[in-house]
């Protein structure tokens, strides 16, 4: 079935409230059982969104025989254009890991570094490596490192430990292909390449100041830790040929200069008729330059490590099913942020927006910052405030939008505290306790925050 097709046989957008209270209310009760869904009753936040989202409709005075509507297209229109991004991503991601590709970058830099510098080294190679690998693969990649470098080194784990989240969790937050920023990138209408070019811009300050500077204070707060006995050699198994280190970092870097490329190119030559821009645009749009990754991975990557054909296929088919979770979230997230729209209350949100005079870009951060303090989910927090927020793209710039993508992506990151998997993910794997959890991984995703929105707001003023 063809585009058009779809478009046509989809359901018509909920009749809507005019009532700014009534909306409010709707707003407010739905987010609230979300939140007490997931945090409390421990569902799953796919069932907690669909719930959410069918509770909101009914709220908001949507007729009983059309509670669904909203949420199942705006599921299926998210899943269309985000869906593909993050399979691609998970086999970019997977390839690297299987093929031994994660390892070599790791000796390489830091068989260059000095012990004053492994902070910083550990912070390039979680940056480098945070751009194909979701959060939760790039932290078990990673620990083994960071424990291994702090025990050769004789360094405090910390010191190196920081760096390495930082760079992972900045990346996560920030820069596409992630879950997170592809959905608010979906919402919002930004351009993609805008988006990666902004993101990394705002990500590279922001580590330095929340990685290796903010490193130095979290080893003071918290004291030594000892390393736990569980985790110093659980360094994952490599193949016994590995692929060369230009090679790896090329296959990394390729979505990257491709959906660059294609930014930078529309706006120096914007003209789309001309044929390299046709060409430019082509290649540098996320599916074909994640694709074109992809195939690559499997040559530089796979068969250099040794695989054979049938273990390529094998290494890209287990790479799919860890992130079906993760789709059919997203897309409930899709679902939810349709609903949002649908019974009014991007309108309202816009109306009221003008009365208290705040900025897009502060109200974006804020709702974000409360979702992921109230879920713990970075993923939600964004999803939501896109959602709500996204009216106020409509006549932005793409440079504003895009902009808006990272507000709202800084504020998912705030504060990860007991309801946030990562939390918990970061105590078993470093051996710390509740308290110096929160005194060094929590700081350092509100320091990532803060910093991240000081940097955004300022730079909306002049670009």
């Amino acid at each position: 079935m063809t585009a058009s097709l779809l478009l046509a046989a989809a359901p018509q957008a909920l009749p809507h409230t005019h009532s700014d209270g009534r909306l409010l209310l709707a707003v407010l009760l739905s987010i609230g059982v979300i939140v007490l869904l997931i945090s409390k009753l421990k569902l799953h936040p796919f069932l907690a969104l669909t719930l959410g989202s069918g509770l909101l409709a009914a709220v908001a005075g949507a007729p009983f025989d059309k509670l669904t509507a909203s949420f199942a297209t705006g599921f299926g229109a998210t899943v269309t254009s985000v869906g593909l991004l993050i399979g691609l991503g998970a086999m970019l991601g997977k390839l690297l890991a299987d093929s031994g590709g994660a390892a070599i970058i790791a000796d390489t830099v830091l068989g260059r570094a000095s012990r004053r510098t492994l902070p910083w080294a550990m912070a390039l190679i979680a940056a480098l490596l945070g751009l194909p690998l979701f959060f939760e693969v790039g932290v078990v990649l990673l620990i083994p490192i960071v424990l291994m470098v702090a025990k050769r080194g004789d360094i405090p784990v910390l010191r190196v430990g920081i760096p390495a989240l930082a760079g992972l969790s900045v990346l996560h937050g920030l820069v596409p292909p992630h879950p997170g920023p592809l959905v608010a990138i979906d919402a919002l209408k930004a351009d993609l390449g805008t988006t990666l070019a902004l993101g990394l811009l705002i990500a590279v300050p922001t580590l330095v100041i929340a990685g290796p500077l903010f490193a130095r204070v979290a080893e003071r707060w918290v004291g030594p830790l000892a390393l736990p006995e569980t985790t110093q050699e659980a360094a994952a198994e490599r193949p016994e040929r590995t692929p060369a280190f230009g090679a790896v970092l090329a296959t990394i870097l390729l979505p990257v200069v491709l959906m660059l490329g294609k930014a930078l190119v529309d706006v120096v030559i914007d003209q789309p008729k001309d044929v390299t821009q046709r060409i430019l645009d082509f290649v540098g749009s996320p599916l074909i330059a994640l694709l074109a990754a992809v195939l690559l991975a499997m040559v530089t990557l796979g068969r250099a490590a040794g695989f054979d054909k049938g273990r390529i296929s094998d290494t890209v088919a287990r790479s799919l099913g860890p992130i079906a979770g993760i789709v059919f979230i997203v897309g409930a997230g899709g679902g939810f942020k349709q609903t949002l729209i649908d019974v009014g209350v991007g309108d309202a949100v816009s109306h009221w927006a003008g009365k208290l005079h705040l900025s897009a870009l502060l109200l974006g951060w804020l709702i974000a910052v409360l979702i992921r303090l109230a879920t713990g989910s970075a993923t939600v927090a964004t999803i939501t405030a896109a959602g709500i927020v996204s009216p106020l793209a409509a006549g932005m710039s793409g440079t504003h939008a895009a902009l808006l993508v990272l507000a709202v992506g800084a504020g998912s990151l705030f504060f990860s505290h007991v309801n946030d998997a990562g939390f918990w993910l970061v105590k078993e794997y470093f051996g710390m306790n509740v308290g110096q959890t929160i005194k060094s991984w929590s700081v350092m995703e509100t320091v990532i925050s803060v910093v991240a929105i000081a940097l955004i707001l300022p730079l909306s003023l002049v670009i």
